[in-house]
C-alpha cells in the first residue's frame, strides 16, 4: 500500500450504524481522523435520508485515518469484529436494511488479503456461533455523510439510542483492546 508523505492510511468498514463505529474508532491510539460516510452504491453524493431508505445500495461506513506505524489494518478490523456482529445479515440489532450490512471496503490488496484472513481466522476459531457474513466489496467511492452526523456520540451521549447501543459498544472495546484505547 502506497503511504501519503504524512504516513497516513485508510480503512473504511461498515458495520451498522456509522455513530457506533465513529464512537468506537475516534477512541484509538493511531487513529487521526473518523469519517462517517456511505460506500458501496450506485447513487453519486448519497443523502442520509436516501441512504435510509434501502434502496440505494450504500452502506452507512467509517472512513478512518491511522497511522500504520502505531495500529495495524489487522489491529482495526479486529476491533471492527469485536464491536458489532457480523453474522447478521443487513442489520445491527435495531438497526435494519442493507445499509446496515457488515462490510470491508479495501483500499489495497494487502488490505484485502487482511481482511479474508481475519475472516478466516475467525471462521477457524470459531469464535460465532453463526456464519460469517461480512462482504469484502472493492472499489467503493466514499461518500462523505451530512456534517450533523460528525462525532454524534460525543455531541449526544445520553441520547437514548447512544446509551442503548453505542456505550455498551465502547464498553466492548474498553474491555477488550485495553491496549488500544487512548487515555
Amino acid at each position: 500500500m502506497t503511504l501519503p508523505p504524512d504516513r497516513q492510511a485508510l480503512a473504511t468498514l461498515a458495520g451498522g450504524c456509522f455513530w457506533c463505529l465513529e464512537a468506537t474508532f475516534e477512541r484509538l491510539r493511531g487513529v487521526s481522523a473518523v469519517k462517517s460516510g456511505y460506500a458501496g452504491g450506485e447513487r453519486p453524493n448519497p443523502t442520509y435520508a436516501q441512504v435510509c431508505a434501502g434502496d440505494s445500495g450504500h452502506a452507512e461506513v467509517v472512513q478512518v485515518t491511522y497511522d500504520p506505524r502505531e495500529i495495524s489494518y489487522r489491529d482495526l478490523l479486529e476491533i471492527f469484529f469485536t464491536v458489532h456482529d457480523p453474522t447478521q445479515l443487513n442489520r445491527q440489532g435495531p438497526d435494519v436494511g442493507p445499509q446496515y450490512r457488515s462490510a470491508i471496503f479495501p483500499h489495497s490488496p494487502a488490505q484485502e488479503a487482511d481482511a479474508l484472513a481475519v475472516i478466516s481466522d475467525l471462521d477457524l476459531n470459531q469464535v460465532y456461533d453463526l456464519p460469517i457474513v461480512t462482504t469484502i466489496e472493492r472499489n467503493a467511492t466514499f461518500w462523505p455523510a451530512e456534517s450533523n452526523h460528525d462525532r454524534y456520540y460525543r455531541r449526544h451521549p445520553f441520547q437514548p439510542y447512544c446509551l442503548a447501543i453505542i456505550a455498551p459498544k465502547i464498553g466492548k472495546l474498553r474491555a477488550k483492546h485495553a491496549d488500544k484505547v487512548r487515555d
